[in-house]
């Protein structure tokens, strides 16, 4: 099969077999880091806590850390901080002028962005930390916090080494993910995130099948869901991988460096995504939907029927409000992060000064203004696309009766950071895999030699 003969080949190449080793090590490491229960935590008293993520948003952060925001672990943040961090200097970046400086001095300017963020990460962690603490008696349903810890450790030793071990642990799981960007495969961070919500996919996934096997459909109902996800996963890798292709002429280079004059080179296209964005209106928009219920639970709108009603529907990821604002919000987060992250400005001069154009329209602004129209009509598809996807889990829950955890596999932030990730990491290991195959190549002695002439 061709999958072996491929797999054969990643292991002969011995750069990427280190790599890949490497990789899988510290990913190892990580998940063994989300098993390591915080000092002073009762594990036993521990099953509220982890009863009380059952799905929802708790739920959802649940998955993102592995398992780790239950277990009250060393990495129960996370690397969420660090992605938070880097949202956050990304969007200073439009409106703070020296962070636009940095962005444009090349590899000096972004290593002084990537310490920025980390600086901001380890404050962020500082607020985050005594936060999640604090709301640990709450989500185990305990009285107090002291209930929760072995005898003769105090709630004020326990919150200082605490929020001293979540801040480490955070840094070190940023620290593995850039070792793995560096010396690994694939992007180390995202990677982070994805191997933490595979972890709890097998879990969910028994749970909602054992519920069909004791009457809630059976075998029939199990295969019927797994033909959906598959369905719901090739569409996540169309949405990743769709590209409208504009043709680009480049005009013919003389021996001098030059251009001659009404001659034209070969044709190329200029590759624009379907969803240049990625999940990152997803991630906004979640972000965003945790506001209406923490308002609807103030104390100036608590027992009131606003209050009431923002705290009911906003609390259900599942429900018809949540999930109608939700998609409305990740179809203008969709315009909103394209407009910042696709710079057709840019796109347009350096097609000028490389010596290309598009057929039909002028180099410079015109280039610039077509650009973003095209960008402007794929976008719109493309968000819409993206919000079906994000909201399908409530579809599944509220038609199929899936279970809340299980469900979040079938679209949203999980499925499309998985596929997206996958993706990514299948290319790297194919570009290496090509380089390989060229170098065999070239080592044939007429190749050789006609190179060298």
């Amino acid at each position: 099969m061709k999958i072996i003969e491929t797999l054969k080949n990643v292991w002969k190449i011995t750069e990427l077999k280190d790599r890949i080793i490497l990789t899988l090590g510290l990913l190892l490491v990580y998940r063994f880091g989300a098993q390591v229960v915080l000092p002073g935590i009762n594990i036993d008293a521990l099953g509220g806590l982890q009863s009380g993520m059952d799905g929802g948003l708790l739920g959802l952060l649940n998955a993102f850390t592995g398992g780790a925001f239950a277990n009250a672990s060393v990495f129960a943040l996370g690397i969420m901080p660090y992605i938070s961090a880097s949202i956050v200097v990304q969007l200073m970046g439009i409106a703070i002028p020296y962070l636009q400086k940095l962005q444009k001095e090349g590899a000096s300017g972004q290593k002084k962005i990537t310490q920025i963020t980390r600086w901001l990460t380890i404050a962020i962690c500082l607020v985050q930390a005594p936060g999640y603490l604090a709301s640990i008696p709450m989500l185990s349903g305990s009285t107090s916090l002291s209930a929760l810890l072995v005898p003769g450790f105090s709630e004020s030793m326990f919150y200082f080494s605490s929020v001293i071990i979540l801040v480490t642990g955070c840094v070190f799981a940023m620290w593995l993910g850039e070792k793995i960007t560096d010396k690994g495969i694939g992007n180390g961070i995202s990677l982070l995130i994805m191997v933490g919500i595979i972890a709890t996919l097998p879990q969910s996934f028994i749970q909602n099948s054992a519920s069909r096997l004791e009457g809630g459909g059976g075998f029939m109902m199990i295969l019927i869901e797994l033909v959906i996800w598959f369905l719901i996963i090739l569409a996540s890798v169309f949405l990743v991988m769709a590209v409208r292709k504009i043709a680009v002429q480049y005009a013919r280079r003389t021996a001098s460096g030059g251009y001659e004059k009404n001659a034209f080179g070969s044709r190329q296209f200029l590759p624009l995504k379907l969803n240049a964005s990625g999940v990152m209106p997803i991630i906004f928009a979640q972000a965003i939907m945790f506001v209406p219920g923490l308002i609807g639970e103030s104390a100036w709108l608590k027992d009131t029927d606003a209050g009431v009603w923002m705290q009911t529907n906003f609390s259900d990821m599942f429900g018809f409000w949540y999930n109608l604002i939700f998609a409305l919000l990740i179809i203008v987060f969709t315009y909103f992060y394209t407009a910042i992250t696709v710079p057709t400005n840019k796109m347009a001069d350096d097609l000028k000064r490389s010596g290309g154009f598009i057929p039909g329209i002028r180099p410079g602004s015109e280039t610039s203004e077509y650009l973003d129209k095209i960008m402007s009509q794929i976008t719109l598809p493309g968000s819409i696309f993206l919000a079906l996807v994000a909201v399908f889990p409530a579809f599944i829950v509220k038609l199929m009766n899936v279970q809340a955890g299980w469900a979040l596999f079938f679209g949203g932030t999980s499925l499309l950071i998985m596929v997206g990730v996958a993706i990514d990491t299948m290319q790297q290991v194919n570009s290496y895999l090509l380089n390989k195959h060229y170098d065999g190549l070239m080592k044939t002695g007429k190749n050789r030699k006609a190179v060298a002439q």
